[in-house]
């Protein structure tokens, strides 16, 4: 080969190589390079991904409420002869609230007494010839032991003791099934007094006179006036600043210039997968008399 040609085939070849395997530097500045960002799922070109809230600047809302809340029912069916009180009255445990038509069950209470005493007027006429039949018998199986009486006798004794047992069992029985149906009729009276079962205010009432009710219609909704307490909702990404101890601030449009303190209670262990969110109660400390059950309240971290 001439020499024109061996200079020909060794640029050839150094060519070919640069082609394909890169220098040192080339190499080095490939894996200095920082690696391109991660698209995340969903974004699209031009839309900025949010973070999550700031939990010391979220903000949102929730009802006041009581400990104790409840619907008062009628608990036998009636006509209301008497209302006691009305919306925004203060009741007491045990108050009456309405008292349905119980005159009926008045006379079947008093019948069922005045049976009850005379089955115990019988029980005890009985017990007496019980006790003298008793002593009648003994005195037969003496004469019977001795051959003085008869047979016959000695029978007729003996069937008047068991006589005189039957009938205290009869009058027992009939006393016990009078005091039962007494105190069917006493409890009957006591539903017929629609009562508060605690202390508190009247929220809402549709009791009017006169009127025929059933058993289980809504009367009244009573609700504590404290403790109060505020429920809402935060969500996921702001839960783990909402802990149980931290301190609240709230307020109300109602009362503009007002600031409520107020200190986290309970924090639902759950996240709601729908919503994203857990249930926060909150309880009021030392609550403003203007603070009424029922109001809508904003709720914050305290700074």
């Amino acid at each position: 080969m001439g020499a024109a040609a061996l200079v020909a085939a060794v640029s050839l070849l150094g060519i070919g190589c640069d082609a394909h395997a890169p220098d040192a530097h080339t190499t080095a500045a490939a894996a200095s390079a920082p690696a391109p960002a991660p698209v995340q799922a969903g974004a699209q070109a031009g839309t900025q991904v949010q973070g999550a809230p700031d939990a010391k600047s979220f903000t949102t809302s929730g009802p006041l409420v009581a400990e104790q809340q409840a619907d008062i029912s009628a608990e036998r069916g009636g006509r209301i002869v008497g209302i006691a009180v009305e919306i925004g009255d203060r009741v007491k445990a045990g108050q009456v609230l309405a008292q349905l038509d119980d005159r009926a069950l008045r006379s079947t209470a008093e019948a069922q007494q005045a049976r009850i005493a005379s089955a115990q007027a019988a029980v005890r006429e009985w017990e007496a010839e019980e006790a003298s039949a008793r002593a009648s018998l003994r005195r037969a199986d003496s004469m019977r032991a001795d051959k003085i009486i008869s047979e016959e006798d000695w029978e007729r004794a003996k069937y008047r003791v068991d006589e005189t047992i039957a009938e205290v069992a009869r009058y027992r029985s009939e006393e016990a099934a009078a005091a039962a149906d007494s105190n069917t009729a006493n409890l009957q009276l006591e539903q017929s007094r629609i009562v508060a079962p605690f202390a508190g205010v009247v929220g809402r009432s549709s009791a009017r006179m006169a009127q025929e009710v059933k058993t289980g219609d809504v009367l009244f909704w009573i609700t504590a006036e404290g403790p109060l307490r505020v429920l809402f909702t935060v969500p996921e990404s702001a839960m783990a600043a909402f802990t149980v101890g931290a301190r609240l601030e709230l307020t109300t449009a109602d009362y503009p210039g007002l600031r409520q303190e107020g200190r986290i209670l309970r924090v639902s262990p759950v996240v709601d997968p729908a919503s994203g969110s857990v249930q926060v109660v909150g309880a009021v400390v030392s609550p403003s008399p203007k603070l009424k059950p029922g109001m809508q309240m904003q709720v914050r971290l305290a700074p």
